[in-house]
């Protein structure tokens, strides 16, 4: 008979049989059973946040940077509802987190009882499963099945509550592996089919205005998928673009590679979406900040979604050919029976697709990235792109929060591999990219760590400097300091007549000092002349740095497409800014 252990106890012995490693959390009274456990496991170390939420983020960044499942360790009550931002957003971005949260013990629940709420009815909309837990012996089984449902199919977050009677009882442990017999979420493990595979490469040979449009689904089908989606467009010629959490799959400096899509993406990308003939999407979602105008998205082309989901195909946009696959399968088989019916296709199919080519070129003759740069003010494009050169000789991480430095960051950092761009696309949280960039250095030990921040945002969760510091942690904090929440100050110009209410930060601390407080490094960059040097320093530093790169404060994100125009109508700059339609303004 297996012997009985606590309920505290079966957590961890889950957990060991998981693997996990890290363990990011903050304690409480409905989880001390849990966390006077701990000592007892060496092998699992505890991740101190300051805030719940930035024990999500933290999280987040674990898991985007090292491929594994992040867990997350919180007490009951304002505990599960300030982990409530992290989940969402690692839902929206399809982020594998095991959250395991603390609840009253079971005869109170539903008494209002203190620190109590119903905290799997509030995370049931932003998770893929939850549990609560009532019998001891049921707690092994759901912990496996939360780690699998976590990272089987489309990934993302769940969360199992278990009320601090349930930790103290006696129960057995067993190791439930592969639990999901059904298919989960669009999980599929039968071998795709051959026709399906001749209409993709019938589709592919017919085409003349090619683009292979990819997302996130790629980067999270791990790095085989980056592999192979290299190696078919090198075998296809063809030309690619990619959204925000697709950047990395494939190399951000190698020609065939237009750059980002979208609101903010390059002119020859967003253009090649509107005018091409074959749309092939690879694991992304057709959201609203890639679509523009859904009426008028790519009105002639033929279109291929390859998704894991089920859900997402024909959510959004209506498309030709639906294959729903695990990316990295999907792209071996292909691959495999592309070779096998097309030798050098590349040499036969340059005729065909070489007026698009021209075309491409000369919408990249326009230089959409371009900026007015100065020699007496920093233009915050100028800061990322010197940032860019100084550290693309190492393997460097980069997180962001949200705003025009994310924009900045996605246009001019190139990433030329998966999983070193973290960043919150789908929830766009303010406060993101410090929490997280302490996620990815705990996952990348002596690597490179960039949280490049917007002064308004990085004060959302400026208190995790402190676990920066306290398990030494080298993270850099890039603040490119505009004084501004510059997204809202931005959009107030384009749509608002300039009324900037309540966009300006007053009363902003002094990062030098702010970082000094905590006991790490602050730099400060005024001028264009000096800021090579400080990059360097704040590099060469082995401490937790906050740099404090204070950059002209008007300075717009282009290019974009209006709110409510089509993928064709962008506006390159300040010079072309135009009246945005009532409609448009609803769509911000």
């Amino acid at each position: 008979m297996p012997k009985l252990i606590s309920g505290a106890e079966i957590v961890f012995k889950a957990l060991e049989d998981q693997k996990v490693e890290y363990i990011f959390g903050y304690p409480g009274g409905a989880v001390l059973p849990i966390y006077d456990e701990l000592k007892n496991h060496k092998s699992i170390k505890h991740i101190l946040a300051r805030h719940e939420q930035g024990a999500g983020h933290s999280a987040e960044g674990y898991a985007r940077s090292s491929g594994k499942p992040g867990v997350l360790l919180v007490t009951s009550g304002p505990g599960a509802t300030n982990t409530v931002t992290a989940l969402t957003d690692a839902y929206m971005d399809s982020v594998p987190l095991v959250c395991i949260s603390g609840q009253v013990p079971t005869h109170l629940i539903g008494t209002d009882a203190f620190q109590e709420c119903d905290t799997t009815g509030i995370t049931r909309p932003c998770t893929k499963h939850n549990w609560l837990v009532k019998d001891v012996n049921d707690l092994s089984r759901v912990l496996h099945l939360a780690f699998e449902v976590a990272t089987t199919g489309r990934p993302g977050p769940v969360l199992v509550d278990i009320p601090k009677d349930i930790q103290f009882k006696k129960g057995k442990y067993k190791f439930f592996k592969n639990t999901l017999k059904k298919k989960l979420n669009g999980k599929t493990t039968h071998k795709i089919a051959n026709s399906e595979l001749d209409k993709f490469i019938d589709l592919i040979k017919k085409s003349s205005k090619p683009i292979f449009y990819t997302g996130g689904g790629v980067i999270n089908s791990g790095p085989e998928a980056s592999k192979y989606l290299r190696e078919l467009v090198s075998l296809t010629g063809f030309p690619i673009t990619s959204t925000l959490q697709g950047l990395g799959a494939y190399p951000g400096d190698d020609p065939q590679f237009l750059g980002m899509l979208g609101m903010h993406g390059t002119y020859e990308a967003n253009n090649a979406m509107h005018d091409c003939d074959l749309m092939i999407n690879i694991g992304a979602r057709f959201d609203d900040r890639i679509t523009g105008k859904v009426d008028e998205f790519s009105p002639g082309s033929k279109k291929i979604h390859v998704d894991i989901d089920p859900s997402s195909i024909g959510k959004n946009i209506k498309v030709d050919l639906a294959i729903v696959s695990d990316v990295t399968e999907f792209l071996k088989s292909l691959i495999k029976r592309f070779k096998e019916k097309n030798k050098n296709f590349v040499g036969s199919n340059k005729q065909k697709t070489s007026k698009w080519w021209e075309l491409i070129g000369k919408w990249r003759e326009k230089k959409s990235l371009n900026f007015i740069n100065s020699d007496k003010v920093i233009k915050p494009q100028h800061a990322v792109q010197r940032l860019y050169e100084l550290t693309k000789n190492q393997d460097t991480f980069i997180t962001t929060e949200v705003g025009q430095h994310q924009m900045w960051a996605a246009q001019h950092y190139k990433f030329n591999k998966p999983n070193r761009w973290m960043t919150s696309g789908g929830l766009g949280t303010m406060g993101y990219g410090l929490p997280a960039a302490i996620g990815v250095q705990i996952a990348n030990p002596g690597k490179l760590v960039v949280d490049i921040a917007g002064e308004a945002s990085v004060l959302m969760t400026m208190q995790e400097m402190s676990t920066a510091v306290q398990y030494r942690l080298p993270i850099k904090i890039f603040i490119l300091n505009n004084e501004y929440m510059g997204m809202v100050r931005q959009w107030q110009e384009l749509l608002h007549e300039k009324n900037y209410s309540e966009s300006y930060t007053a009363a902003l601390p002094d990062f030098v000092k702010l970082a000094e407080s905590y006991g790490c490094v602050g730099i400060r960059a005024k001028s264009p002349e000096e800021l090579d040097e400080k990059i360097k320093e704040m590099i060469n530093i082995d401490k937790p740095v906050i740099f404090d790169c204070v950059v002209d404060k008007a300075e717009n994100c282009f290019p974009m497409i209006p709110s409510g125009k089509p993928h064709n109508q962008m506006i390159l700059g300040p010079e072309e800014e135009e009246e945005i339609s009532d409609e448009g303004k609803i769509l911000v």
